[in-house]
């Protein structure tokens, strides 16, 4: 301690110093505290848990293949000692692509709608159909899609095809441009129309994060882009946006974890018959871990449920993957940091 310090303690001044302050907290503090950590434990153990289940059930398989051919092989064949992932994860990630690529816009153009230009009575209601939304059953999906929108969609997937078939990921295989009558059941259960009908279904969580978040943005920031003369679009530009990009990329990896997991309305739609990578998203022949799953289920035998506990567990650590890389985007772009500054 130096001498102008001791002085002043001696006289009993304040040291000069910097001064450790002791932060006492109540007994409802502590209690609170308690319980979100437990809360935080619970969760990490049961998520830990279920990988451990699925790794312990599945592990049988893997070794009876090889870690390596179970991630390249794209057949599904179990009896014969034949089987991998490469397919089906395939196809789930790019059901869940098209999903993102029609249900972003949407659903940040109808987040943007609702918290900045509907107003009063159109507000609450347009909020309300977005939860009831989320509140219909995946099976309701799938059915209306089976039954509705893919007879619907097929002239527009022709359409697509037809036009932009040159790029490889709208080419159809087996279509004749000159018959007059052109066969439809190359366009049904596709990975487009797949991916429509989960679009949907991921639609409202993805508004609700984003609504949340735009509707946080300072009101302080929004009256002082209007007094330097921004129109609304750009006070939405250079505030509401940039204030609700973590609400952005939060939603839209909610939406894709539920996408890439999604179960009864693909199974409804989809065409398992065949196992092999299919990048022709308009043509028949769509595939998914989950569906998958869902379909082989109730036949399999012991080693056939190891296979599926197996597939089941590379879809788990994706979406693990997914999340985690969706919370560390989030940590660097928390809304509000661009707008705060």
């Amino acid at each position: 301690m130096s001498t102008s310090i001791r002085n002043e303690a001696a006289l009993g001044a304040p040291p000069s110093g910097p001064r450790k302050i002791r932060q006492v907290l109540e007994r409802k503090d502590l209690w609170f505290r308690a319980l979100t950590r437990s809360g935080g434990v619970v969760v990490l153990a049961v998520m830990a848990l279920v990988g451990l289940f699925l790794a312990g059930n599945g592990i049988s398989a893997i070794n009876s293949v090889g870690l390596g051919n179970f991630l390249v092989t794209q057949e599904w064949a179990p009896e014969n000692n034949n089987f991998g992932i490469a397919a089906v994860i395939t196809g789930s990630v790019l059901i869940a692509a098209v999903a993102l690529t029609v249900s972003l816009p949407l659903a940040l153009g109808t987040a943007l709608f609702i918290t900045e230009v509907a107003g009063g009575r159109a507000r609450s209601i347009l909020t309300s159909v977005i939860d009831l939304m989320a509140a219909v059953p995946s099976v309701v999906f799938g059915l209306w899609g089976l039954s509705y929108l893919q007879v619907q969609i097929v002239p527009f997937a022709r359409w697509l095809s037809t036009w932009f078939g040159w790029i490889p990921l709208f080419a159809v295989d087996g279509v004749e441009p000159d018959n007059p009558l052109p066969n439809d059941s190359l366009y049904t259960s596709s990975t487009f129309i797949a991916g429509l009908v989960v679009a949907l279904m991921i639609l409202p969580i993805q508004t609700s994060v984003m609504m949340e978040s735009f509707s946080r943005a300072p009101i302080g920031e929004r009256e002082g882009a209007y007094a330097l003369g921004a129109t609304r679009w750009g006070m939405i530009r250079s505030v509401v946006i940039p204030f609700g990009k973590g609400g952005i990329i939060g939603g839209t990896m909610l939406g894709l974890g539920r996408a890439l997991g999604e179960t009864i309305a693909i199974y409804l739609i989809i065409n398992t018959a065949s196992y092999a990578i299919n990048f022709h998203i308009l043509q028949t022949g769509a595939n998914s871990v989950a569906a998958l799953i869902a379909l082989k289920y109730g036949e399999a035998n012991e080693f056939t449920m190891s296979a599926l506990m197996a597939a089941g567990l590379a879809l788990f650590v994706l979406t693990m993957l997914v999340n985690f890389t969706a919370s560390a985007i989030i940590a660097r772009s928390r809304s509000g940091a661009e707008s705060e500054a």
